[in-house]
C-alpha cells in the first residue's frame, strides 16, 4: 500500500486543529511542556535568522551580478518593480479594508506582552544570535556585491556551501518542526480562551487576500497585454496550467517547465522564455510579498500595534530584496522575511508564529500568483528584447554603411 505524504499545509492544518481540540481538556501542566518547546524553538529561530539571511541573500545577490547584461538588469528591474507594486497595492487595499473587518481586539492586543495572558514555559534557554538582523542584511549586501565584482571564486564557493547548509537547516530542521511549534501556539491560546475569535478573523483575512491576488494578476496581465498589444485575458487564460500546477507543487522552481511552456504558447520566443522564467522563479515573488504584507497588517491591526506608511514602505522595499533569497521550499519566503518582521515591524515570537500559520495557510495561492505573474513578465521582456535586437541590428547596419563609405 502506497504511503500518503502529508504536505506542510496539511500538517499545519492538523496542528491547528489538534491544538484547538486538545486545548479544551489538556491539563495545564501538560500544555506547559509544549509551551516550553515553543520557547526553545523560538529562541533557536531567533539565533538562526541572521544565519539564514547571510546564507541566502549574499549568494543570491552574487549570482544576479553576472550573466546576461542588459536583459538581466531589465528583467530584474521589472521583477522588483512588480514586487514593490504588489506590496504597496496590498498595503493600501488592506489598510482600507482590514480596519472595518478586523477591529482591534482587547485580548489580542496583549500579544506584545504574551506573558500577561499565555501560559509560561517551565524554563527558558538563552540563544543570543551572533549578530543583529540589520548587520546581517548589510553584511549580505556587501558580500554579495563583492562576489559579483571580483574575479575570484573561493569566496563564492564558501558562500554557496554556506547556502547549502542554511537550506538544510530550513528544510530538515525548521520546516519539519514548524507544525509542532504552531500546535503549541494554538494549544496555548486555546487554554487561554482566545483561539476561536482569532481563527474566525484569520478566515476573513484569507478571503480578502485571495480576492486581492486575483486582482493583482488581472493588473499584471493588463499591463503585459498593453505592452505587447495582446489580449490580456487570453494571455492570463493560457497561464492557467502553470497556476494550477503551482497550487499542487507549492514551488515556483518545480513549476518552471510548465511556466516556460505556457509562456511560449503566449508568443514568447523560446530563448527569452528559457532565460526569463527560471530567473523570475527566483527573484519575482509578488504573490508571496502580498501575503506577507497583508498578514503582517492584519496581525498588527488585531494586536493594536502602531504602524504608518513610512514604516510599511521601508518594510516593502527591503522585503522585495529579501524575497530574492527565499529558498524553494514551502514556507521558505516567510522564513526569509522573519528578520524584517522582527526588526522593522516589532514582531515578537508569538506574532511571528501567528504570521507563519497564516502565511502557510495560503502558501499554494501565493506560489500560483508568483509563477503566473512570471508569464506576464516574460511577455514584457520578450517585447523589450525584440526592440533591443532591432536597435542593435540598426546600429550594425549603420556601422556597415559608414565602413563602406570610408572604403
Amino acid at each position: 500500500m502506497r504511503k500518503v505524504k502529508l504536505s506542510l499545509l496539511g500538517k499545519v492544518i492538523l496542528a491547528i486543529a489538534a491544538g484547538v481540540l486538545l486545548g479544551q481538556f489538556l491539563p495545564v501542566s501538560i500544555a506547559r511542556i509544549f509551551v516550553t518547546f515553543n520557547s526553545l524553538f523560538g529562541s533557536f529561530l531567533s539565533f538562526s535568522i541572521p544565519l539564514i539571511i547571510v546564507g541566502l541573500v549574499a549568494p543570491a545577490i552574487g549570482e544576479l551580478g553576472k550573466g546576461a547584461g542588459k536583459l538581466l538588469f531589465i528583467t530584474a528591474l521589472i521583477a522588483y518593480g512588480s514586487t514593490l507594486f504588489s506590496g504597496f497595492f496590498t498595503y493600501f487595499a488592506s489598510d482600507t479594508i482590514f480596519p472595518h473587518i478586523l477591529p482591534a481586539n482587547s485580548e489580542l492586543s496583549n500579544i506584545d506582552n504574551p506573558e500577561d495572558f499565555l501560559l509560561l514555559p517551565y524554563f527558558k534557554v538563552a540563544m543570543p544570535p551572533i549578530m543583529d538582523i540589520m548587520t546581517a542584511l548589510i553584511m549580505s549586501f556587501v558580500i554579495g556585491l563583492g562576489i559579483s565584482s571580483i574575479s575570484g571564486t573561493k569566496l563564492k564557493g564558501v558562500a554557496n556551501d554556506f547556502k547549502d547548509i542554511v537550506d538544510l537547516l530550513i528544510s530538515k530542521v525548521i520546516i519539519p518542526l514548524l507544525p509542532l511549534h504552531i500546535f503549541g501556539i494554538f494549544l496555548n491560546m486555546t487554554v487561554s480562551g482566545q483561539v476561536f475569535q482569532i481563527i474566525f478573523l484569520f478566515l476573513k483575512v484569507i478571503g480578502i487576500i485571495f480576492a486581492l491576488h486575483i486582482l493583482l494578476l488581472l493588473i499584471q496581465f493588463t499591463i503585459a497585454g498593453a505592452v505587447a498589444k495582446r489580449n490580456p485575458f487570453k494571455l492570463l487564460i493560457n497561464m492557467l496550467p502553470a497556476y494550477m500546477t503551482a497550487l499542487g507543487t507549492q514551488s515556483s522552481a518545480a513549476t518552471i517547465p510548465v511556466t516556460m511552456n505556457q509562456a511560449i504558447k503566449n508568443g514568447v520566443r523560446e530563448n527569452v522564455a528559457i532565460f526569463t522564467v527560471p530567473l523570475c522563479a527566483t527573484i519575482h515573488l509578488a504573490g508571496s510579498t502580498m501575503k506577507i504584507v497583508s498578514c503582517a497588517l492584519a496581525i498588527m491591526i488585531m494586536s493594536g500595534m502602531p504602524f504608518d506608511f513610512a514604516t510599511i514602505a521601508s518594510f516593502v522595499m527591503m522585503l522585495g530584496i529579501t524575497m530574492v533569497a527565499a529558498p524553494g521550499v514551502p514556507g521558505g519566503a516567510i522564513m526569509a522575511a522573519l528578520g524584517l518582521l522582527q526588526t522593522m515591524l516589532g514582531f515578537n515570537e508569538t506574532a511571528q508564529a501567528l504570521m507563519i500559520a497564516l502565511y502557510i495557510a495560503m502558501d499554494s495561492f501565493g506560489t500560483a500568483c508568483n509563477v503566473t505573474g512570471d508569464g506576464a513578465i516574460a511577455v514584457i521582456v520578450d517585447k523589450i528584447a525584440g526592440k533591443l535586437n532591432r536597435t542593435e541590428k540598426s546600429h550594425e547596419e549603420r556601422y556597415a554603411e559608414i565602413y563602406n563609405e570610408t572604403v
